[in-house]
């Protein structure tokens, strides 16, 4: 089949018919779009214009005319374009139990994100997501039982040295918020080496 102009790239566009009644201005729509311009809309043969002759409603789920179209006019909508929830996309089920990755995945492997900025999905690279490792040191002074460390970090994500002796976590140390308390201050001089890991 031939066309005039740029042919187009992804099939078929979706149609909707209308039944007009001469008084009904607020009709829902098969699809939700993302705004007038994603419609092409025709009244009787005339195509109405976006923002004038028609709008959308209800987060895009409706259209509304400036006048209730004639009872008989042929009335029918063309979606050119399709909004596309996210939230509602996930709860589907189209992505269910079996299509999760049930180990840790590569650094070459991608995530699907949804870029609030752009109102566009994009893909992320693990290694741009995964946390690097973060080394801390700190010198004892006999006396201070505390230690800064990332928020969020826990013991079980923690390795802590005093002059190179591995701690038992919740035993010899503990962490709460930003705050790592060790049960004995650790000596003048100790060395404390604190390597936080991704969670």
């Amino acid at each position: 089949m031939a066309y005039i102009g740029r042919e187009p790239s992804y099939g078929a566009f979706e149609k909707q018919s209308l039944t007009a009644d001469s008084s009904t201005t607020t009709f829902s729509l098969n699809y939700t779009v993302g705004s007038e311009n994603s419609l092409l809309v025709s009244v009787a043969g005339v195509v109405q214009e976006p923002g004038s002759g028609y709008s959308v409603a209800g987060g895009g789920t409706s259209i509304v005319f400036s006048t209730a179209p004639t009872t008989g006019a042929n009335v029918f909508v063309i979606f050119l374009g399709l909004a596309r929830d996210v939230g509602n996309f996930l709860n589907t089920g189209i992505i269910t139990a079996q299509t999760e990755l049930a180990e840790r995945a590569n650094t070459g492997d991608f995530f699907l994100v949804y870029d609030t900025s752009a109102t566009a999905l994009k893909k992320i690279q693990t290694s741009n997501i995964v946390k690097a490792s973060i080394s801390r040191t700190g010198t004892g002074d006999g006396s201070t039982a505390t230690f800064t460390v990332t928020n969020g970090v826990a013991v079980a994500n923690t390795i802590v040295t005093i002059n190179g002796l591995v701690q038992r976590p919740t035993t010899d140390y503990t962490i709460s918020g930003t705050t790592l308390t060790f049960g004995t201050a650790p000596a003048a001089s100790d060395r404390i080496d604190v390597r936080e890991l991704p969670a």
